[in-house]
């Protein structure tokens, strides 16, 4: 059984819970700092907003029953669809696409060889 790891990630008053593979919760987390990071440079007028990730843990028990897990896979597609609509063409939009790119294919694999649906 595979270990999981949540990224919780903070955009105004609100969280988001996301679950990951142990060995790639890290990877999730530095993306999404580094989006952070270099979002302020894109000229785009239609940039997404982007929470900010705030902690990882090993265990996760939601007691609000309105809050729910989203998978990595489910996250990362999400973000990849995000940001591949945003209409600019120059960096670092390319180089941030390709990074979560990168990590959206790993995941689909992981998934994959998990036989996780």
């Amino acid at each position: 059984m595979a270990v999981m790891r949540y990224v919780i990630l903070q955009q105004d008053q609100s969280l988001l819970f996301v679950e990951m593979p142990g060995d790639y919760a890290y990877q999730l987390s530095a993306l999404n700092l580094r989006l952070n990071k270099e979002i302020d440079k894109l000229t785009a007028d239609e940039v997404p907003a982007l929470p900010l990730a705030i902690a990882e843990c090993d265990k996760l028990e939601l007691l609000d029953e309105s809050l729910q897990i989203t998978s990595g896979l489910d996250y990362i597609n999400e973000l990849e669809a995000a940001f591949s609509a945003i209409r600019e063409e120059n960096y670092p939009l390319i180089s941030l696409l390709t990074e979560i790119r990168a990590l959206q294919a790993q995941m689909e694999q992981w998934y994959e060889e998990e036989g996780i649906a």
